[in-house]
């Protein structure tokens, strides 16, 4: 073993790696994506890694490699999920012959997610053992353990890092290579009555699960993963993941005593280890980020085994039922249940307050100029724009505010057609990204023409899945495997499905583009609009915008309709800010008065 600096999703990918990864697929989605990439860049290349085009490809992917006895593992975010449950819930009947981790970063707060739902909840809906890490170390050591588990009982497992256990970053103790286990699976074996799902090997699947999360849960008591930590009084304190660092932290700042249970293993419940727990305890507080896991698990033990012991949490008020926890929010909990005054912060002066930054738009991003050109073309007319999961999200920011709707990868598509139904007068935008496109975009263009709907499809292709870090997509030709393959042809794609109108424009080149959207907008059913431009993080910047003082009248238009961060005010003036501007000359196409010049569209 040896010491390492890591981030918690590169320990966890190391972890993984370490105990005898064979094959590892996903998709993008903050917190979780370096897991994958993280094993990437340590892979050796005896280890295959695949971006998937969605979860539930990827999903699939991996329980292909694990139905041939392979050691798997599949990432995602925890709306990630929602695409992968369909097959993973018929999964979890079917079984495994390797090992397979299906790794779910949740997101309390929600920081970069829509929802803030909990995976642990999912285990328990799905039958799956789940894993919950509490930091970084446990992560590493955590998911060595779950491929074990996994394989023993042949069973895909759930592991649920939160957003502060896949970012933090911890010395913790690594192995060295010799002591790094290696497998070499042993094929697939044709065997119809057990890996073709029907409904009565689904029934007999049924009642052995039910009868091994019995014994996992008595298994999970005496492993070591839900340790109970010692301390003094009649009250008690159960807490899971990050949030029982938070309690060991916040019990050091009050100087309080208490008997701690750390539950790592959420579903399957470990009855026993809680019993024991319990025993002698008149309450417990739960301390627990999203849905009320532990306490409702507590109470049921309570219920069942006779046990007069209060059980407080969310579901009593004691802790809050959304957002992230603290130390300083734990400590405020605990000091109320334990009946001790709060620790007094530090007296320092006033912090000043922060400049008000909203997410938007970089500087240069053709998005922008995507938006911007739908706008002026519909400029009068009664249009609905709707959105989807991508940085062109931001596009509902003023002054674009060119988002109508925004619900989930893919959905867009289908609300635009949705909404026409019913507001037969009104042109119906869908704009998606090339990634979300290939994710699951495709099947509502498939979905609007075969139903003969009647709206303008607009895909931002930036060649990349930026929002996330720029992973590759099939739009982008280059796989995580470092092979270099034939690019997925967007228009080509949608010709085949039957989209008779696909028009590809540059969206910096803003009069062509504004034209294209009017005249392709007029035409009645489905037509498409490809907004093709690079990403402007990963494009070489153009000489910076130049402003002439003395054609500039200080109208502010090009401030007041783009939003763009390059362009500021410089007593009271409309000036550039030469390190964040990338000379893509939109800004230089906007100005009624030709002031903006030295930029590449403007020349």
């Amino acid at each position: 073993m040896h010491k390492e600096f890591l981030m918690g999703n590169a320990a966890i990918a190391r972890g993984a790696l370490a105990a005898g990864l064979n094959v590892i697929s996903g998709y993008p989605g903050t917190p979780s994506t370096e897991v994958l990439e993280t094993t990437a860049k340590c892979n050796d290349g005896s280890v295959y890694v695949e971006w998937s085009v969605n979860e539930k490809a990827a999903l699939e992917l991996a329980a292909g490699a694990a139905y041939s006895g392979a050691r798997t593992m599949v990432t995602m975010k925890q709306v990630g999920l929602n695409v992968a449950s369909d097959p993973l819930m018929s999964l979890a009947y079917i079984g495994v012959k390797g090992a397979m981790v299906v790794l779910v970063a949740d997101d309390p707060g929600p920081i970069s997610s829509q929802t803030e739902q909990d995976t642990r909840t999912f285990a328990a809906y799905s039958k799956l053992p789940c894993f919950d890490p509490s930091s970084v170390q446990e992560a590493y050591t955590m998911i060595g353990e779950a491929f074990e588990y996994s394989e023993k009982y042949h069973t895909p497992v759930l592991f649920r890092p939160t957003t502060r256990v896949c970012h933090g970053y911890e010395s913790i103790d690594v192995k060295d290579t010799e002591e790094c286990k290696t497998y070499e699976p042993e094929g697939f074996v044709r065997d119809p009555s057990k890996w073709v799902i029907f409904p009565k090997l689904s029934y007999n699947a049924h009642m052995k699960i039910e009868e091994r999360n019995k014994e996992l849960s008595k298994v999970f008591s005496e492993s070591g993963l839900n340790p109970v930590t010692a301390g003094e009084g009649r009250k008690g304190i159960a807490a899971h993941g990050i949030n029982f660092a938070y309690v060991s932290e916040a019990m050091k700042l009050l100087g309080a005593s208490a008997p701690v249970f750390k539950v790592g293993t959420p579903f399957p419940f470990p009855e026993e280890a809680a019993l024991e727990f319990l025993k002698g305890l008149d309450e417990v507080l739960c301390i627990e980020e999203l849905d009320p896991v532990i306490e409702r698990a507590l109470v049921y033990v309570c219920g069942k085994f006779g046990l007069k012991t209060k059980i407080c949490g969310k579901l009593t008020g004691n802790v809050k039922t959304a957002g992230e926890n603290t130390v300083g929010s734990v400590c405020e909990n605990i000091a109320a249940f334990l009946g001790l005054e709060s620790p007094e912060k530090e007296k320092l002066p006033p912090a000043p307050e922060l400049p008000v930054r909203p997410p938007v738009l970089c500087a240069g991003c053709p998005h922008r100029a995507s938006f911007y050109a739908v706008k002026q073309a519909m400029k009068g007319k009664k249009s609905v724009f709707c959105g989807d999961i991508g940085c062109y999200t931001l596009g509902n920011a003023m002054p674009l505010d060119m988002v109508d709707t925004c619900l989930c990868m893919g959905a867009g598509v289908n609300i635009a057609q949705g909404i026409k139904k019913v507001d037969k007068d009104t042109s119906c935008f869908a704009f998606v990204g090339d990634s979300t496109f290939f994710a699951s975009a495709i099947t509502g263009a498939v979905n609007a023409v075969y139903n003969q709907a009647d709206m303008t499809l607009c895909i931002l292709d930036n060649s990349t899945t930026a929002m996330t870090g720029h992973q590759p997509h099939p739009g982008t030709g280059r796989t995580m495997m470092g092979q270099v393959v034939d690019k997925v042809d967007i228009e080509a794609v949608l010709r085949g499905v039957g989209v008779e109108t696909v028009e590809t424009v540059d969206p910096l080149d803003l009069k062509k583009t504004v034209e294209t959207v009017k005249t392709t907008a007029e035409k009645k059913g489905v037509k498409a609009i490809i907004f093709r431009s690079p990403c402007a993080v990963l494009i070489k910047p153009e000489k910076p915008a130049v402003i002439d003082a003395d054609k500039c009248r200080n109208c502010k238009k090009c401030i007041n309709d783009l939003g763009c961060p390059g362009l500021v005010l410089r007593d009271g003036k409309a000036a550039v800010e030469a390190a964040l501007c990338t000379g893509c000359g939109l800004c230089a196409q906007v100005c009624p008065f030709d002031a903006i010049g030295g930029v590449s569209h403007a020349d």
